[in-house]
Formats: structure tokens, sequence, C-alpha cells
């Protein structure tokens, strides 16, 4: 039953590859670059666990609590811009994130999180709570420039985070959804950089690139 989960994960993983694929055709009049084709085969997760020891297995507990929420966060702040923002490559952002990071929750977090026995977060942290509560106060092209600014510095967070995880846990089931999650984070995060730049917002490191 886990190898079926996991191979539905995988599944949807390549499905989000190829639909930030096909968003980067069609705005690659803006210069967005091309990702490469995803791998047509991957191999199956082992069961969840079987190499940890207790603190690793803290350390993942903690990665799929904090991942959950951070979803959760990114997609109240999609939802905000869908209401606030006036303009069409926000509000195209926006839906896009709030499609994927809901499926990342629902396919990878949640499923990972009853495995490790982890309780899903009621909502989003304080911090990004009062970061909303900041946006909503905001309208018109104030508003695009501060949800811009907060998706880049949200998914460059989130990139360090996956990334690390991917080097630091032994469990191979979170492992590869790390991998999946640094994919898919990188191609949101070239998206939004190149809304940034077309509204003059300032993207601090410069490109980044999908590893």
């Amino acid at each position: 039953m886990m190898q079926n989960r996991f191979s539905a994960n995988l599944a949807f993983c390549s499905a989000l590859a190829l639909s930030a694929s096909a968003t980067l055709v069609a705005q690659n009049t803006g210069g967005m670059p091309q990702q490469p084709a995803p791998q047509q085969t991957q191999p199956s997760m082992p069961n969840p666990g079987s190499q940890n020891g207790p603190q690793q297995s803290m350390g993942d507990q903690a990665f799929v609590s904090e991942s959950m929420q951070g979803n959760m966060a990114e997609i109240q702040m999609a939802q905000l811009a869908q209401q606030k923002s006036q303009s069409a490559d926000v509000k195209q952002l926006a839906q896009k994130l709030e499609s994927e990071h809901t499926q990342m929750n629902q396919k990878w977090f949640e499923p990972e999180a009853k495995a490790l026995s982890v309780s899903e977060p009621k909502g989003p942290s304080k911090k990004d709570k009062k970061q909303m509560e900041k946006l909503q106060a905001l309208s018109g092209d104030q508003f695009d420039k501060a949800y811009i600014t907060a998706t880049l510095k949200d998914h460059q967070d989130d990139l360090k985070k996956y990334q690390a995880e991917s080097g630091a846990t032994q469990d191979p089931n979170v492992k590869q959804i790390a991998q999946m999650g640094t994919k898919v984070v990188s191609q949101h995060l070239q998206i939004a950089e190149q809304v940034a730049k077309s509204h003059n917002v300032p993207v601090e490191g410069g490109e980044v690139s999908s590893r």
C-alpha cells in the first residue's frame, strides 16, 4: 500500500514538472528558461523510517510539519492575491501556487505525516499570519509588489530547506519528497522571478538554478 502511495506521489511530481514546463513555454516571450523534461521512470520508495534513528526521525517530523504549515501559508496568500490583485500575471502565478501547494500537502505531506505520526498543523505560523495581515491592508500596485516580494522570500527559504533535508535525512521516503519538492519550488521561484521583473521588484541573489 505504501508503494502504491508513493508511486502516486511520483506521478504527481511528474505532472507538476510538466505543468511548470507548460507554463514556461506559454510565457516564453518573457524570457523564462525552459525546464528539462522529467525522467520517465523513477525507483519506488521503501517503507518510511526504515533507516531512521530517534534524532533523525525528529528532524524528519519537523521538516514534514513545517513544510505543511508553509504550504498552508502559500495557499492562503495565493487566494488573497487572486482576490486583490488587478494584474493578470500575478493572478496567474497565485492560481498556480494555490493549486500546486495544495497538491503537495494532499499527495506528499499528509500521507507522510500519518506515516511518521505527525499531527497536521491547524494553519499557518504566527509569522505568516502577520504577513497576510499586512498584505490584506494593501491594494493595487502596492499589494502586487508586496505579494511578489513575499513569494520570492518564502520560496527562497523553502528551496534551502528542501535541499538541506534532502542531504540530511536517512529516511528514503522523506529524501525523495525533499528532492521532488526542490524541483517544484525551483520552478515556482523561476516563474515568480519573471513576474517580479515585469513589476520592477528586485530579486535578491539573482537567478536560481533548479537542482
